[in-house]
């Protein structure tokens, strides 16, 4: 209850001469206050206090018009009222009786006391207080309390323990175990703190590479796009990665570069990304071991991480007076003198030429070798899309590789693999040019020999194609004793020439002399043959018997007579059918078979996809998505597939993509075999009844279900049956995801269904009654239940995307809420079913679906 005083009323009452020396003040209703206030009425006339002088305020009371306890209203005296502590009783009931006036009394008394402060607690006010404001008995009168000014104190105490608190959960969220990656990385984008941005970015250094390295986009747009703060939380650990790590440095000036070119020119220029970019390149992030001013005579002393290679390090592996070869002589040579331009290669980048000047300092750079191989893999790229014929490109990739495997092997390496390598040799003859109407990728697979680390583990020393051949126990040369020290061959990728004449490259004496440690159990052998050719005469002579049963003989004689997979003819038009189409084992027993390498027991085969003139960007975030949405329905155990195939984007319209192996377009299917897609899976894989045409049913339902779901819910267009695949085990594989979320086909938003699914699709499923067919839809809606459990997990990496950018997908301003929606957080799980049972309707009933199908195969021929 509120009372309204105001202060000329109370200094009055203060100031009066009636007020004792000896006054106290007392709540009327305390048991104390009994002795010291005026609380007999004024209807008990022999009461001995009556007309003594009270110290209580409330006998001098403003409101009061006499010192007794009597009360007037406004209508005049209403008669006495009975005192807060007199209680009246009935016969048979306990009455309480307390007067308005008497508690309005009680009420300012009490607001009264408030308002006096002993000076004892606090001396200093009766020194700043007037005079007229000191009381007596060591009390001040300080003026009335502003409850406005209370409240907001209050507001302001409540909002700082609200926060405490919050702080103090947070922090509890940060060190429990249920703070991973994803989280961390939420929390740094939505948090305005540079106190938490600060926490989690040392949070950072406590998670694996390998989860960091998956959000590394997001990292780095929120360093090039967002405040000090955020980059100041972020760069420590980027930096430390990339003294740790060459292909981190590498894959991050790679994003930097990308990410920043949405920058306006004149910002990009002196942007934070563009200057971290810089500084990664220059190469000065290098291990703190190392030191880039080296002492060729006391550099062992003073770095102990750094080796140095002696003058004769660079000389062939056998006794270093015979003849080298020029591998490892030019790179000697090079040294001294810088690479020369000759009539017979007449492509050596002027790059090479600056790396042979940079090596002559003393020390090698850790990333230029990689940096002009991938350079050399995009100029190819580049030359490549400016010739008018697929068998004119095709040509000219042959061609050019043929003079990239003379500067092979060195320290250089694939950045799609998951183990660390050093590339020696990539067989041209194998590149094939990929379907593309005005760009030219192309698909090349890489020879490398497995190692410990490409930084520092040796590099392989070159092995001739054709000599090495004729010469003696030449295939049982082992990268452990063949290899030449860390450092050697550091940029030996840009220093080794082109040859006119290939037929010095190994000396017969040389191969003759090799003093070869050969592990135990390893034969040698005396003639020209292979060492895949000794192997597999020794494994004949082993003495243990094989059996085989019968009933296996049976089985196997009657699957191969069931059916026999479809063999692609050589098309011009669509060089990379036949090469799709070899089943991947074959194709590395027949590589491996031809190469020089093969012999090695750490010889493995990659793939990769070099695509120029196109943005890979958006490219990575479908992945990032793919790849979320595989681990989350992992995690709820739902049995749906897709194929997340890596990406590397090396700038705004460049890059490489992991190959999806044993797999074929839609279009190349039915346009080699001139089947349906059931009979084509009928050829594949037998008749209905087999188990492998049954695994390869289920494979594609559960397949095709997770792309269902993918292309609902990042809107994929353009889906061809260019952009799908099928695999040998039946799974589809959606690919090119350049018109996602708000972006389309000439953005015209011509595709309207949900997804693709034809009526093709439903035959390989059995039909629309069959088992496999609800299976499908059952799959669909599990999907869908499971994934917005998550949808935070998936949502964040597409928005944190979009700050700063410029993609097509980011096309508007509500493609984050449209995603949200199509998660459908507010639906009950009945409702979900009902919608998709309409999506599935309306996807297979789709006439855009139809139309834009016949649109590419007018256009561009696609079946």
């Amino acid at each position: 209850m509120e009372v309204a005083i105001s202060p000329a009323q109370i200094e009055t009452l203060h100031l009066s001469p009636s007020l004792s020396s000896t006054s106290t003040f007392s709540c009327p209703s305390s048991p104390g206050s009994s002795s010291s206030s005026s609380s007999c009425s004024d209807c008990s006339s022999d009461c001995p206090n009556q007309h003594q002088s009270s110290s209580s305020p409330r006998s001098s009371s403003p409101r009061s018009s006499s010192p007794s306890g009597c009360s007037s209203g406004s209508d005049g005296m209403r008669g006495c009222s009975p005192p807060l502590d007199i209680i009246s009783e009935d016969a048979m009931e306990l009455d309480l009786v307390i007067d308005p006036e008497v508690a309005l009394k009680a009420c300012q008394e009490v607001l009264q006391n408030v308002k006096l402060l002993k000076v004892e607690e606090q001396p200093e006010l009766l020194e700043k207080c007037s005079p007229q404001r000191r009381l007596p008995n060591g009390t001040v009168y300080l003026e009335p309390f502003d409850t406005g000014s209370i409240k907001e104190e209050e507001e302001q105490r409540m909002k700082r323990r609200k926060k405490t608190a919050k702080q103090s959960l947070l922090l509890r969220l940060f060190e429990s175990k249920l703070f991973d990656v994803s989280m961390a990385i939420s929390y740094l984008y939505k948090s305005k703190e540079p106190g938490v941005q600060a926490y989690i970015g040392n949070r950072l250094f406590s998670f694996s590479d390998d989860d960091v390295d998956f959000h590394l986009p997001q990292l780095l747009n929120m360093y090039v796009h967002m405040d000090e703060d955020m980059g100041d939380a972020i760069r420590p650990y980027v930096v430390h990665r990339c003294r740790q790590s060459i292909a981190f440095s590498l894959q991050t000036a790679w994003l930097l570069g990308a990410y920043s070119s949405d920058m306006h020119i004149s910002t990009q220029r002196h942007s934070r990304g563009t200057k971290l970019r810089k500084l990664i390149l220059s190469d000065e992030l290098k291990p703190h071991s190392a030191s880039k001013d080296v002492d060729p005579a006391g550099a062992a002393a003073a770095s102990p991480g750094l080796q140095i290679i002696p003058a004769d390090a660079y000389l062939s592996p056998s006794k270093r007076t015979h003849q080298r070869s020029k591998s490892d002589a030019t790179h000697c040579t090079s040294l001294a003198t810088s690479l020369k331009r000759t009539a017979s290669n007449p492509k050596v980048e002027r790059g090479y030429d600056e790396v042979s000047a940079l090596t002559s300092l003393g020390y090698p750079l850790r990333l230029t070798p990689q940096r002009e191989f991938i350079k050399s893999l995009m100029g190819i790229g580049k030359r490549l899309a400016t010739l008018p014929t697929k068998e004119q490109k095709t040509k000219q990739l042959t061609s050019e590789l043929l003079v990239l495997n003379h500067k092979l092997p060195a320290r250089v390496w694939l950045p799609t693999a998951a183990f660390d390598h050093h590339v020696v040799r990539v067989p041209h003859t194998q590149a094939v040019v990929l379907n593309s109407k005005d760009k030219a990728p192309y698909i090349i697979y890489v020879e490398v020999l497995e190692c410990g680390s490409f930084e520092t583990s040796a590099i392989p020393v070159r092995i001739h194609e054709t000599r090495i051949r004729s010469a003696r126990s030449a295939d049982n040369l082992l990268p452990e004793c063949v290899g030449i020290t860390a450092e050697q061959r550091a940029v030996s990728f840009s220093t080794v020439p082109n040859y006119d004449n290939d037929d010095e490259a190994w000396a017969v004496d040389d191969i003759g002399e090799l003093q070869v440690e050969l592990p135990e159990g390893h034969t040698s052998s005396s003639d020209n043959i292979s060492q895949f050719s000794v192997d597999s005469i020794t494994s004949t002579e082993s003495k243990e018997p094989i059996f085989i049963a019968a009933g296996d003989i049976r089985r196997r004689l009657s699957e191969n007579l069931a059916h026999t997979p479809t063999t692609f003819r050589k098309d011009p038009e669509d060089p990379s059918a036949v090469a799709l189409k070899e089943p991947w084992q074959e194709k590395v027993r027949r590589i491996r078979e031809g190469s020089p390498y093969g012999h090695l027991p750490n010889w493995r085969l990659l793939s990769v996809i070099v695509k120029c003139g196109d943005d890979l960007r958006q490219e990575l975030l479908a992945f990032q998505v793919l790849s979320q949405l595989q681990s989350i329905w992992e995690q709820e155990r739902v049995p749906l597939w897709i194929k997340p195939y890596k990406i590397l984007v090396m700038s705004s319209d460049s890059g490489m993509i992991e190959p999806v192996l044993n797999a074929v377009s839609l279009h190349q299917v039915r346009k080699q075999s001139q089947l349906s897609l059931l009979d084509y899976f009928l050829q594949e894989h037998g008749s209905y009844t087999t188990e492998a045409f049954l695994t390869a049913q289920r494979n594609f339902v559960e397949s095709c279900a997770g792309y269902s779901l993918i292309c609902y819910l990042l809107q994929v267009k353009d889906r061809h049956n260019g952009n799908i695949l099928l695999d040998s085990e039946g799974h589809i594989i959606h690919i090119d995801f350049g018109f996602i979320l708000s972006s389309s086909p000439r953005n015209l938003g011509f595709e309207t269904s949900a997804f693709k699914l034809t009526s093709e699709f439903v035959d390989v499923m059995g039909g629309l009654d069959g088992d496999m067919f609800n299976y499908y839809k059952v799959l669909m809606l599990q999907g869908l239940i499971a994934a917005r459990k998550h949808m935070e997990k998936v949502v964040q990496i597409v928005e944190i995307m979009q700050q700063g950018s410029h993609l097509p997908c980011f096309h508007g301003s509500s493609t984050i809420r449209y995603l949200k929606e199509r998660f459908h957080m507010s639906l009950t799980e009945e409702q979900l079913q009902v919608l998709v049972e309409q999506m599935v309707d309306g996807s297979m009933r789709s006439i855009t679906t139809k139309l834009y199908d016949g649109f590419q195969y007018f256009t561009n021929g696609i079946m």
